[in-house]
């Protein structure tokens, strides 16, 4: 009985061959040569979005990933037919990705057309610069790769490639699109097979069939070509189109898809995002991580606490502070003075300051000095910190505010300037920018309070709820200085300092300046984070200018918010740091290569 099935199949197969090698001698095609004959090597062919790599063709997986690392910024290749996708994957695994994607194939030597066509519209080649920036408005709807008009006149293999558009019948609206790619014309295909791409259809259009008739389309145009085949790859989950393949025919086959791991693409390789919701400084370490196929595991979403687990390591964090930080390191920028005192012994310039004393004693380093700082010896995101104060009566204030949140109060040498925040991971500056205290800008109209809460509900927004503008008693001194109080009307585009400090939990605003610091800047943050012994902190100085190389330090932060230096890649280096074999490995020699003080 198997005997009897085995010779049934063999000569099915035979006639469906000879079928199809008598449709290809009637439109005048050659039909393909022998088993013998082998496809081009290394064959592809470029799509608009991307190309179409033909993974059969290629001799081993090494070269296979050699050719998708040449995937030009901003497309998206495809490597369809991979052999052996775990080969392929073990040649590059930081590099490139299985896609979670089905193949399906219609055997267009069986397919029958529909009986009767669809009403009120019609399917035709794309022709026109219109047809193809309407295709990518529906591209772009549908959450596809766009292609460049222009790819359809200069760029398209003719003779490989075609793209057809449905067109309301009435109006011309273009509705939807597809691409097929014959596989004979484009690599010598010894099977004469041809696949279905790009297939996306207005998500506002008002007719129904519009997917079936493109697909039917596509197969009958490449059916009265002589092809055998239509192959096509669908997403996993895309159930509605694998509903209409199944309708139409087509049967799934073990073929394998493989990608690289780019932005585009990134939603198909990293998985669903963790569902705590994170503050933006935790948000911005676990995507990355993610990115490179780290596992993440939320510990404290509150707190901004994960796990990352990769290559049989796990290092625990909180934000940017890791367990690389020893708890040493923690305490010396836990206490200002100890800060101070470490990086002073390291060559790093620091401003005058004192220690407790009492009143009289302030007001003596008052005079000498001008104008002072006055801050808690320890605390963070600028709670408690007074600047610029020139008067011994608001000096001693700002003392027992700052005593009320740490017995021990420091009060410095105001040095003028501005604020610049230096990102240091591993012994290198990853960003540098500067933190301007918040300022509004009067309308004519509105009191300065009200420009301060709008102001301050902007800054919110845009930091997911982590810069705000405090109404308090030091918002209230800056404005008196500046001749204002909370309800006065500022006349129209006078810009008014409320805050001297310039953090960002207090409404500051930041602007990077990497590019441009000076290296003696850079330097000093180096050294200080090596006094300290840290492998990621914010280190704070006041400088006259980023490209002077003036400045004094402030203090270093632990763990500094690495969200505020986009687009400088101060989350890549984070991850760099904890997993540096995450790192492809030219980027792994190239590092290697970099001397730890950069120099500019």
């Amino acid at each position: 009985m198997a005997e009897k099935d085995a010779r049934s199949q063999g000569r099915g197969a035979q006639k469906a061959q000879s079928h199809r090698l008598a449709r290809m001698r009637m439109h005048g095609l050659k039909p393909p040569p022998g088993n013998a004959a082998e496809p081009r090597p290394r064959a592809w062919v470029g799509c608009g979005w991307g190309r179409l790599i033909f993974a059969n063709t290629y001799p081993d997986a090494e070269s296979l990933a050699e050719e998708l690392r040449q995937e030009r910024p901003g497309e998206r290749d495809i490597a369809f037919y991979v052999r052996d996708p775990h080969v392929a994957l073990a040649a590059a695994p930081q590099e490139l990705f299985l896609d979670p994607s089905h193949a399906y194939r219609l055997d267009l030597s069986t397919y029958r057309p529909a009986r009767r066509g669809r009403r009120g519209f019609v399917v035709r080649r794309l022709a026109t610069r219109r047809d193809a920036e309407a295709l990518n408005t529906i591209l772009d709807a549908c959450g596809m790769n766009p292609i460049a008009p222009d790819f359809f006149w200069s760029d398209r293999d003719a003779r490989a490639i075609v793209a057809f558009v449905a067109e309301d019948a009435e109006s011309g609206e273009i509705l939807g699109g597809v691409m097929g790619v014959d596989h004979a014309r484009a690599f010598d295909d010894p099977e004469s097979g041809c696949s279905l791409w790009c297939l996306a259809v207005d998500p506002q259009a008002p007719h129904r069939g519009l997917g079936e008739t493109l697909v039917r389309h596509v197969a009958e145009h490449f059916a009265s070509r002589g092809a055998s085949f239509l192959d096509l790859s669908v997403m996993h989950d895309n159930t509605q189109a694998i509903a209409l393949y199944d309708k139409l025919g087509f049967r799934r086959v073990p073929v394998f898809t493989i990608k690289r791991k780019n932005t585009i693409n990134e939603k198909l390789y990293i998985g669903q995002p963790p569902e705590a919701a994170l503050n933006p400084y935790a948000r911005i370490i676990v995507d990355e991580a993610r990115r490179r196929g780290i596992g993440v595991e939320i510990l404290d979403a509150e707190g901004g606490f994960f796990r990352l687990r990769h290559g049989g390591r796990a290092v625990r964090c909180r934000e940017s502070l890791s367990e690389f930080t020893s708890a040493v390191a923690m305490s010396i920028c836990d206490d200002k003075t100890v800060t101070r005192r470490m990086v002073e012994a390291a060559g790093v310039r620091v401003p005058a300051q004192m220690i407790g004393g009492d009143a009289p004693a302030r007001a003596a380093f008052l005079a000498e000095q001008g104008a002072v700082v006055v801050k808690p010896a320890r605390g963070e995101q600028g709670r408690g910190v007074a600047v610029g104060l020139t008067e011994p009566g608001e000096m001693e204030a700002a003392v027992a505010a700052a005593r009320a949140l740490c017995p021990d109060v420091l009060v410095e040498q105001f040095f003028e300037g501005e604020d610049l925040r230096l990102i240091v991971i591993d012994g290198r500056v990853v960003a540098a920018a500067l933190r301007r205290p918040a300022r509004v800008v009067g309308d004519g109209r509105s009191t300065i309070r009200a420009l301060i809460e709008s102001q301050s509900r902007r800054r919110a927004a845009a930091t997911g709820g982590e810069s705000r503008i405090p109404l308090d008693a030091e918002t209230e001194r800056c404005l008196r200085a500046g001749g204002f109080g909370l309800e006065d009307v500022a006349r129209e585009g006078a810009e008014i300092a409320v805050r001297r400090t310039a953090n960002l939990h207090t409404g500051g605003t930041i602007h990077d300046v990497t590019g441009e610091t000076h290296p003696v800047l850079i330097d000093a943050a180096i050294a200080a984070a090596r006094a300290i012994d840290i492998p990621v902190t914010g280190i704070d100085l006041m400088v006259k200018s980023p490209r002077e190389p003036e400045y004094v330090f402030i203090e270093a932060n632990e763990r500094p918010g690495l969200a505020n230096h986009e687009p400088q890649p101060t989350a890549e280096r984070f991850i760099d740091l904890l997993f540096p074999l995450s790192m492809p490995e030219a980027a792994r020699q190239a590092r290697q290569r970099l001397p730890v003080t950069p120099r500019r």
